[in-house]
């Protein structure tokens, strides 16, 4: 929240040629807006790319919950309809979405209330609003670090609505070459691929049903296997692989084919893909431990299969970078045990677990490791929890206090300070229960629930907040490099010549570059996650190495 803000005056028409002037000035401003998603669309439609700026309604959401917060009076006001806005689609631009002629103002000084006309945010003072929210950061227990977070969750909405502009690179006639080389031709409107049907003949065959059976009625499918005396309680695929059965093999292969149909198939290309670009909304904190969540098109769930499909334009690539272990990594900074991040010092944190002599195999190190995080109480994961709690006994204590936490009903924070949600009134119903009744193991079992998800939320969250970070810089640092003097692409501006985020998953980027500047982007990709741990961690000795591609081709990444 730091720096000069700024807001408008005058013309909504006017909007892109002011902030052009703003962010030509030698110190930009930190833009001031509702909702990134109201605004920022329309700016790049024009080709005008921000430095900085500050979602009230992200900010909102963090500052109401974070225990950083909650002795403020911002933090116990009653809800109004900042609570309730709801974010604006980022394909709204151009269509009814842009902001009303009155709804410019200046907050450098906090003006006086304005209002805005035709939106959710109506009735709503952007003024007021953000200096309420300054002065809950600066009343809070930690003003620097929820200066930081709501920074960083600032910087990721821009970052989302560039994603969404730029568009992730998508050949169409990839994708359909894939689709028909599994699944066959593309069929009629309303029937299987010619694969899927044969996959439903021979079903048929195998349980010697007539040929009405539908494999994809479950319940009718179920009850032939029955009859067939296959022996199956479900289709649940771990169960079916048990089984030996001349029906279970062309029946897994149907469910996989039929979820890449469904998922990914034509009616997907013919939805989500044009002028080859997929773009898809991403919802930025969409998740409550700051993860992000996505609508439309299923773009944090792209499958193998058609990856493929992301190639790079003529005369550029993809670079793509992912984190390996980022939450075991988040874990040992943020509970300071420096024998963990020790164990991560050459690259593979399993591996260096398991050359300290803690536990025998890669595998029982990152299952137990799992266990700890997630809450793993059987299995292999428990077994080894007690070898890890005495050789990282910080790490372990941190989780361990954060599940007590919650089955007390406390609510937990990450680094950075965004607050897990309170348990509400069914944890309240049940420990209520176990006083009334003799049996509470219900009441057990939901605060055992409950504590699994604070023991998680706290790695997660902050794991969301290092990411956070590194795209911040990435973002930054790409934009630093320039333009190209090669071939454009075919991204809009103000992207056509420069190296832009296409595509993140919660430890993976990627970016789309000039094929010159690639090994710049790559160099920019390490020195950005090195400064991300910084910025959390401090001096803290914790790496965040990268396994870094240029490839063509998503599918050749990996």
């Amino acid at each position: 929240m730091g720096g000069v803000h700024v807001v408008l005056t005058g013309p909504a028409a006017e909007l892109p040629a002011v902030v052009r002037e703003g962010e030509a000035a030698p110190e930009p401003p930190r833009w001031t807006w509702d909702d990134t998603n109201r605004w920022y669309p329309d700016l790049l439609a024009d080709g005008v790319r921000v430095e900085r700026a500050h979602d009230l309604r992200l900010a909102r959401v963090i500052l109401r919950r974070s225990p950083l917060a909650a002795a403020t009076p911002f933090a116990s006001t009653a809800p109004d309809g900042w609570d309730g806005l709801e974010p604006a689609p980022a394909s709204r631009a151009g269509a009814g979405g842009t902001p009303a002629p009155d709804a410019l103002f200046d907050l450098g000084a906090l003006a006086a209330p304005s209002r805005r006309g035709g939106s959710d945010a109506a009735a709503l003072d952007p003024a007021s609003e953000l200096a309420a929210q300054t002065a809950a950061v600066e009343a809070s227990t930690d003003p620097g670090r929820l200066r930081f977070l709501l920074a960083a969750e600032s910087a990721g909405a821009l970052v989302a609505a560039e994603m969404h502009h730029a568009g992730l690179p998508w050949r169409a006639d990839v994708h359909d070459a894939i689709l028909t080389e599994r699944l066959g031709p593309r069929p009629p409107e309303g029937r299987r691929p010619e694969r899927l049907e044969a996959l439903a003949v021979t079903i048929r065959d195998a349980l010697d049903a007539p040929p009405t059976l539908n494999p994809d009625s479950h319940p009718d499918l179920l009850k032939a296997m029955q009859y067939a005396g296959v022996g199956a309680s479900s289709l649940r695929k771990w169960e079916l692989e048990t089984i030996d059965h001349p029906v279970i093999a062309p029946l897994l292969e149907y469910k996989k084919l039929v979820r890449l149909a469904t998922a990914n198939g034509w009616h997907w290309l013919d939805t989500w893909v044009r002028d080859g670009r997929f773009r898809t909304e991403y919802l930025v904190g969409g998740v409550v431990t700051g993860r992000w969540s996505s609508v439309g098109g299923g773009a944090l769930q792209l499958p193998k299969d058609v990856r493929g499909a992301v190639v790079a334009d003529p005369g550029w690539a993809l670079v793509v970078a992912d984190v390996a272990q980022l939450e075991p990594r988040v874990l040992a900074a943020m509970s300071r045990d420096e024998a963990m991040a020790a164990a991560g010092r050459d690259g593979d944190m399993y591996a260096g677990i398991v050359s300290s002599g803690v536990v025998a195999t890669r595998e029982l190190a990152k299952l137990g490791m799992l266990g700890a995080m997630y809450g793993g109480t059987t299995g292999a994961s428990a077994q080894v929890l007690p070898s890890l709690g005495r050789a990282f006994p910080r790490a372990i204590a941190l989780v361990e206090d954060a599940a007590r936490a919650g089955e007390r009903g406390e609510v937990v924070s990450t680094w950075l300070g965004r607050g897990s949600p309170a348990p509400g009134e069914s944890w309240e119903r049940a420990q209520a229960g176990a006083y009334e009744s003799d049996d509470g193991g219900g009441a057990r079992s939901y605060t055992r629930s409950w504590g699994r998800f604070t023991r998680n939320f706290v790695v997660q969250g902050t794991a969301a907040e290092w990411a956070l970070a590194w795209l911040a810089s990435v973002r930054r640092r790409l934009w630093a490099l320039g333009e190209t003097g090669a071939t454009a692409g075919a991204a809009p501006e103000p992207f056509a010549r420069r190296p832009h985020l296409v595509f993140f998953l919660h430890d993976e980027v990627v970016v789309h570059a000039p094929v010159g500047m690639a090994e710049a982007v790559e160099r920019e990709l390490r020195e950005a996650a090195a400064e991300a741990g910084r910025l959390l961690f401090g001096q803290f000795p914790v790496e965040f190495p990268l396994t870094v591609a240029q490839v063509q081709s998503y599918a050749d990444a990996k």
